[in-house]
């Protein structure tokens, strides 16, 4: 069996690990928006530095170059025409800006004329250039920081006033090839793949205690394993492991105390057999009938231990049943024998038919019967449990009548008796071992007829439980169909 992990060394290395993601990925979103603000801000600089250039006609900032058209290409861009020129890419996206400064500016007569083309967008420029409280070189720099701000290879061609046009190739410094790496993806993913590690992982830790717990919830139910894998954290594991080792002992001492009750039962048939022979000599037919009564309830009490035992150990193997025509048989059982017993039916509901060529009027229709119940259970001790329920019925009432509802979930086995005077809340409290109602000196019993109808419950996902009808008191045993 290979060892879990601790759930302490998990949570340190979680910690651990989730603050140096969060760091790393801090410092990447932080550097990268830093160098993109520095890309940024040295194309508005060269912005600034090419706008006087172009006004003074000095040299152009690094990684700028400018170079005149031919008097063909002049007049092409003349005409606003600058997807004919040559070496323009394809499709071509143009934006025409126009540039000049404030009014007090004393080169505010000269304009800057401007026709980016670009290969994949139109930029956005109107409001950059609209300021009045900005000089023409301070618009032109923002111009070429909205160039720098997206991956893109723009081509400028450029007139200032009335000059000639000029060509512009600027990729140097706005292109994509002069932007910084941008890892604030890169960051936002490692965020992310850190997030769902530790939602992983804590939810597969979770769902280790959640199983286990789920299944020791429902350990006597149908199917419930001897014992629990052992798996998951260390920590569970130690507890699946005490567990595991309490379920032994427990089922070790049920069994022994199920064969010692064998042994007496088996032991006292001897001496109860010579015991019933001497009581036939006795000659007072008073005395002969109380010693038979005391065999006979020295002998019952016993085997009703012996049962009650047996139900506990759950030895009976689960097979499908209809649990439908299990109770309509064991009604039929009893009202062989005479008794009072019988079984609730609801009427079937009528449906009114459709008409067809062959009748005037529509006919009524009757559903089909209730489908049978299947479910999985322990036939015989689900069969004993039924059959204490309906004998407390008639011990204590005039009759017992037994219904049978059902959901998706759960089936209820309903047994009324009929004028037995004991509340629900008085029943509940001789549902314990050995505890019986106020006229035990009527009635035949040990006390140990509901504790079985209540271990069988608990046995099958279901319960025990006790209502008030309109006849008189209802025994409900609930069973899981799931």
């Amino acid at each position: 069996m290979s060892k879990g992990f601790r759930l302490q060394t998990l949570g340190v290395t979680l910690v651990v690990v989730s603050f140096a993601m969060a760091f790393a990925s801090a410092w990447m979103w932080f550097s990268s928006t830093r160098s993109w603000q520095e890309h940024q801000t040295g194309s508005y600089v060269s912005g600034i530095s090419l706008y006087e250039a172009l006004r003074t006609g000095a040299e152009p900032p690094t990684g700028i170059s400018i170079t005149s058209l031919d008097a063909k290409d002049e007049i092409l861009a003349s005409r606003g025409e600058f997807s004919r020129l040559p070496d323009i890419p394809t499709p071509a996206f143009i934006t025409n800006v126009s540039i000049k400064g404030p009014g007090r500016d004393p080169l505010s007569g000269e304009t800057l004329t401007l026709g980016i083309v670009s290969g994949n967008l139109q930029y956005a420029v109107a409001e950059l250039v609209s300021n009045e409280g900005q000089s023409a070189a301070q618009k032109f720099g923002n111009v070429t920081r909205l160039l720098a701000t997206y991956c893109s290879e723009p081509i400028l061609f450029a007139r200032m006033g009335t000059q000639p046009w000029l060509r512009i190739d600027g990729r140097a410094v706005w292109g994509c090839g002069a932007a910084p790496r941008d890892l604030r993806l890169l960051a936002v993913l490692m965020c992310l793949v850190a997030l769902a590690i530790v939602a992983t992982l804590v939810r597969d830790t979770s769902a280790y205690f959640d199983r286990f717990a789920t299944a020791l919830h429902n350990r006597r139910r149908l199917g419930g394993p001897q014992s629990y894998a052992v798996q998951g954290p260390e920590e569970l594991r130690d507890i699946v492991l005490a567990v595991n080792s309490y379920l032994e002992d427990e089922r070790a001492q049920l069994s022994k105390r199920a064969t010692v009750l064998s042994g007496v039962s088996h032991d006292l048939g001897t001496p109860a057999t010579r015991l019933r022979l001497r009581t036939a000599l006795i000659e007072d037919a008073d005395l002969r009938d109380k010693f038979e009564a005391d065999i006979d309830s020295m002998t019952e009490m016993i085997d009703s231990v012996l049962t009650y035992t047996r139900a506990e150990l759950n030895e009976e193997t689960p097979r499908q049943v209809s649990l439908t025509s299990l109770i309509e048989a064991l009604v039929a059982d009893y009202e062989d024998w005479g008794q009072p017993v019988s079984i609730r039916t609801m009427e079937r509901p009528m449906l009114e038919g459709g008409r067809s060529l062959f009748a005037s009027s529509p006919g009524q229709v009757a559903l089909p019967d209730i489908q049978r119940i299947l479910i999985t259970a322990r036939p015989i001790s689900l069969k004993r449990a039924i059959s204490n329920l309906i004998e407390n019925a008639l011990k204590y009432g005039r009759r017992a009548t037994v219904e049978l509802t059902a959901n998706a979930d759960h089936a209820t086995i309903v047994v009324e008796d009929e004028g037995s005077g004991m509340s629900a809340e008085d029943i509940e409290a001789v549902v314990a071992p050995f505890k019986r109602g106020e006229n035990t000196q009527a009635v035949d019993g040990f006390g140990l007829g509901l504790t079985i109808v209540a271990t069988v419950a608990e046995q099958h996902g279901g319960r025990l439980f006790f209502e008030t009808g309109a006849h008189g008191l209802r025994a409900c045993l609930e069973i899981c169909r799931n």
